[in-house]
């Protein structure tokens, strides 16, 4: 096996004060034309919570508790630490080739590619000198992280029956998902942690103007025709991400369980992978994959992902102007 001399945690930062949240979201809709107006829009979800994303202090946790061989460093792609400096920083230390930890189990354009292309980015901006890089594949399928998934659905459920499961993902456009196998992950993922319960798939934290089609359901619309259906209890699990960032605490905590209260329907919300010993063992796991050779691990229907993503996998969309991406 090829040496690696250190690990990248990759993942796609967020604002940590009431003034960092219009730099930050210019950064993310930056080349896209999206209008100052809609830019205060969003940037309101997060003044909400003081203008604080905890996706910067979960990748810290994260950090904290990820023991490696390898010494570990942290990048963003849209906020501090940068991952172009994390990078001159990785060179200055003399490190040559780096194993990088995208912070997405799912394949798609913004959860695989684009990582990818922040990374050729941050090399080209360093240019001679600049180490090797790559990428662990996709996880969605590997078995601790469906067993810490599973775990947190069972302590949701709390032994109670007759309650329906709803899995929640970002949505995307739907050109991006068709260019990827993002909903069959996405559905295969829910069939292994949901098993023999009564669940369904549904997404959150859509972006984009109304006449680009993007997936469904949403998870608002959901929860009105599960009322209309007669259910009285839900459990919803954000499967498709991997901590409580802000579509977490904003699309689900607030807005979805504020609907719910409204419609009568009772309410619990089942926790991300976070900082669970299994996912940190899992990480572990896949790094041993590279360093050491390991046997790639999944269960299921679908394959282990290729350790090494093809040239043609997950191509980007094309983007209309006007509305800006996720909101971590």
């Amino acid at each position: 096996m090829a040496e690696f001399d250190a690990f990248l945690l990759l993942s796609f930062g967020g604002p940590e004060k009431h003034e960092d949240v219009i730099p930050f979201l210019e950064n993310v809709t930056r080349g896209r034309g999206v209008p100052p107006e809609r830019l205060l829009e969003v940037a309101e979800h997060y003044y909400h919570f003081d203008g604080i994303s905890p996706i910067n202090d979960q990748c810290r946790a994260l950090l904290r508790d990820l023991s490696l061989e390898l010494p570990i460093y942290w990048g963003n792609r849209n906020w501090l630490p940068f991952l172009a400096d994390t990078m001159r920083h990785m060179v200055a230390d003399g490190r040559k080739r780096i194993l990088a930890f995208p912070t997405s189990a799912f394949s798609s354009y913004s959860g695989c590619r684009q990582y990818r292309e922040d990374i050729q980015k941050a090399l080209a901006e360093i240019g001679d000198g600049a180490p090797e890089v790559v990428t662990v594949r996709r996880f969605f399928n590997h078995p601790l992280f469906v067993d810490v998934m599973r775990e947190s659905l069972a302590n949701a459920l709390g032994g109670r029956s007759g309650v329906k499961v709803i899995f929640t993902a970002h949505s995307v456009p739907m050109s991006m998902a068709a260019s990827s196998p993002y909903v069959d992950q996405l559905q295969e993922a829910a069939r292994l942690v949901g098993g023999s319960a009564n669940w369904r798939l549904a997404y959150q934290s859509r972006s984009g103007p109304p006449q680009i089609p993007w997936l469904e359901p949403d998870i608002l619309d959901v929860l009105r025709e599960e009322k209309a259906a007669g259910t009285t209890n839900v459990v919803v699990q954000p499967i498709g991400f991997l901590s409580d960032h802000m579509e977490v605490m904003y699309d689900l905590d607030y807005e979805a369980k504020h609907l719910a209260g409204e419609l009568g329907l009772g309410f619990t919300r089942a926790a991300t992978a976070g900082t669970h010993p299994k996912f940190i063992q899992m990480i572990r796991e896949l790094v041993e994959e590279y360093t050491h050779g390991a046997p790639p691990q999944a269960i299921g229907n679908l394959p282990a992902r290729p350790p090494v993503c093809p040239v043609d996998c997950c191509p980007a969309p094309v983007r209309p102007a006007g509305r800006p991406g996720a909101r971590p």
